[in-house]
């Protein structure tokens, strides 16, 4: 619940890469375009940026500074 309060609490993406413990990330390969931020171990809440169109950086990558909400996909034991 204390991860929902801070996702719900921060204005930006952005907010996420200072929260303590969150390890907040973007994912590769066929999770491309989705992101994580870690929940208690082994769990984590996977998510992506619901902004239309998706803010983008100049090589591309998702503009942290920019997206304002995002949708939560699920909550998975990444490691099982």
């Amino acid at each position: 619940m204390r991860r929902l309060d801070e996702l719900r609490a921060a204005d930006t993406l952005e907010v996420l890469r200072y929260l303590p413990h969150a390890h907040c990330h973007e994912l590769t390969g066929k999770r491309e375009g989705q992101l994580s931020v870690d929940l208690k171990h082994p769990y984590r809440l996977i998510f992506e940026p619901a902004d239309y169109p998706i803010p983008l950086t100049d090589d591309e990558g998702i503009d942290w500074k920019r997206v304002t909400t995002i949708r939560i996909l699920e909550v998975e034991d990444t490691h099982g």
